[in-house]
């Protein structure tokens, strides 16, 4: 995957900010995803010590709190 930013920086020439284009965000949004997804399958539940399967993991991170 190529990343090409855009920097947006500010009246001092200082980089404030990063403009991806749309693919490479839902890209970089989706690795997130199946990362954090891998690392809820490999955590032990705390209820009763199950490992969560891939089906377990996807239905608690549906449930976790998104930042918009």
């Amino acid at each position: 995957m190529e990343i090409k930013p855009n920097y947006i920086v500010d009246e001092q020439n200082h980089k404030i900010a990063v403009q991806l284009d749309i693919k490479t965000f839902e890209k970089i949004e989706e690795i997130f995803e199946n990362y954090a997804l891998s690392h809820l399958m490999q955590e032990e539940d705390n209820d009763d010590g199950e490992i969560l399967d891939l089906e377990q993991a996807k239905e608690y991170y549906d449930t976790l709190e998104k930042q918009e």
